[in-house]
């Protein structure tokens, strides 16, 4: 079964947050934190490893905070996973095979079925994310937009 980090699932879950609610002003890190119930001093580590990246833009001042860098249909899910998987947060290494067939057959294909899931996530963009929250009727915690129906 394949299993993202809670940094992956956190980076994933912020991205979309802002995706969300980043209009016109930035999403501070605060109302991320309470939307998901994460310490935001966790949050701060996996946001500044987006912004270096280039995924999100960082915004200082009193009424700072995150921004989408590019529009949403330009950000896959396999690029916030590669951000967030290579966060170094003391975890090891995988373990080496110990043996010939591990090394040979079983490594081999546990690569290529990684590859063929990054694959997949590079397919799929913020922006078919929010439109699947928005589909299922998820609350993602920003204002309504406004109905014009008469």
């Amino acid at each position: 079964m394949l299993k993202l980090s809670r940094k992956t699932l956190l980076a994933l879950e912020a991205v979309i947050d802002i995706a969300f609610n980043a209009r016109p002003e930035p999403v501070q890190a605060k109302e991320i934190t309470a939307r998901q119930g994460v310490p935001q001093r966790y949050l701060e580590q996996v946001m500044q490893q987006l912004v270096r990246a280039g995924i999100l833009k960082g915004v200082r001042g009193p009424r700072g905070g995150y921004r989408l860098a590019k529009e949403r249909r330009r950000i896959s899910v396999g690029e916030i996973v590669r951000v967030a998987e290579s966060i170094d947060d003391g975890e090891t290494e995988a373990a080496a095979p110990h043996s010939d067939l591990g090394a040979r057959i079983v490594t081999p294909m546990i690569a290529s079925l990684q590859d063929e899931v990054m694959k997949r996530l590079d397919g799929i963009s913020i922006e078919d994310l929010c439109q699947q929250a928005r589909a299922a009727g998820v609350d993602c915690g920003g204002p309504n937009p406004a109905d014009f129906t008469i």
